[in-house]
């Protein structure tokens, strides 16, 4: 009796990490493109400031450990990792907020740790946490989408904003994000806070912050960030195991606090398409270096992940709540590699501690 052994599944021709990742960056456009278009020049200075600082720290930490830069700037992780950071920024965050992100994140979170493959934590969403704690006023000033504003934000006012604090008639950013008098929240804040103040859903979402379906400008931006996050799963750039475990966890909780009646539990709708959730599903999350590895540790990572999200936008301090559930759940993934790691064929549990 003959056996038929079929070819092993895993032995596949890999991407190399310079096309993986100018993958993710094309992959990106569509919620680039989004973004700019309700935020304005902002969203791109924000880019341009965190990509040139982390390009920046990679040549140095390279020159300063004896090698060459070259071949660390041509895998364009730094790059990437800069344009997430940028593009979770608000959009007119003072311009050394980009700058201390992107040095932190390649410095500290990748080359301290012995460089790509080696960090533990995601450097994009590591040095969005640094920012948050430290300056927490700058990284929640999101002004309104621009056509909720009185008047659109001319190119020289956002730069002016960035780089000065002020517009060319002296208006500070609190200023220009008051509508009719009053400083409108992001979505997810604004819900958050109406409920506590005992406000029904249906009358938080009247507000003018708020769109169709979920926020105003946020529910195309999240949609645009998920038509991108399926052409990387069409490319087979990312698996579906982490995306796809993140939103029907987030979906599942979300309709769980709906049914057993929590008075601060957001709408389905507004989880899924608000905040950074798209972003986080398909090119947050995703991180080839800091995620679990196995199938089965990739779906419990991201179930992990959306659990965080949601305990914190329903009781934590923090309207969203993305970069702190990746850190935490970073955290875990030695654990979970542990306990759901693949066994090798002729593996003998028995000699396990041999």
């Amino acid at each position: 009796m003959t056996n038929n052994l079929l070819s092993s599944p895993f032995i596949r021709k890999p991407l190399r990490t310079q096309t993986l990742m100018f993958w993710v960056m094309v992959c990106l456009l569509p919620g680039f493109i989004a973004q700019s278009y309700y935020f304005g020049i902002g969203t791109l200075v924000q880019v341009l400031l965190a990509s040139s600082a982390a390009l920046a720290t990679e040549t140095a930490t390279q020159l300063l450990r004896g090698r060459s830069p070259a071949a660390a700037l041509a895998d364009n992780s730094a790059l990437v990792t800069a344009v997430l950071l940028g593009l979770a920024l608000p959009a007119y965050a003072p311009w050394w907020a980009a700058v201390i992100g992107g040095v932190f994140a390649i410095a500290v979170v990748k080359q301290l740790y012995g460089g790509l493959g080696n960090n533990l934590f995601n450097p994009a969403m590591a040095a969005y946490v640094l920012l948050l704690v430290s300056f927490p006023v700058t990284m929640t000033s999101w002004i309104p989408p621009q056509s909720l504003l009185a008047e659109s934000l001319s190119l020289s006012d956002g730069l002016r904003l960035i780089f000065t604090g002020f517009t060319r008639d002296g208006f500070s950013l609190v200023q220009i994000a008051s509508v009719d008098g009053h400083t409108l929240a992001t979505p997810l804040d604004a819900v958050k806070t109406g409920l506590s103040q005992g406000l029904m859903t249906e009358e938080i979402l009247q507000g003018a912050q708020f769109g169709a379906i979920a926020g105003h400008g946020w529910q195309v931006i999240n949609l645009a960030y998920l038509l991108g996050g399926c052409a990387l799963l069409y490319l087979k750039v990312i698996r579906w195991h982490l995306p796809v475990a993140f939103l029907v966890s987030l979906i599942v909780l979300a309709i769980w606090g709906q049914l057993f009646g929590l008075t601060n539990a957001a709408p389905v709708s507004l989880h899924l398409l608000s905040g950074a959730t798209m972003l986080g599903a398909f090119f947050i999350i995703t991180d080839p270096v800091s995620a679990a590895t196995s199938p089965r540790g990739r779906m419990i990572f991201a179930a992990l992940i959306a659990l965080f999200v949601y305990v914190i936008r329903t009781w934590g301090g923090y309207p969203d709540a993305v970069a702190f559930s990746v850190l935490l759940a970073n955290m875990c993934v030695p654990m979970i590699d542990h306990f759901t790691k693949t066994r090798v064929y002729g593996y003998n549990v028995e000699h396990d501690d041999d």
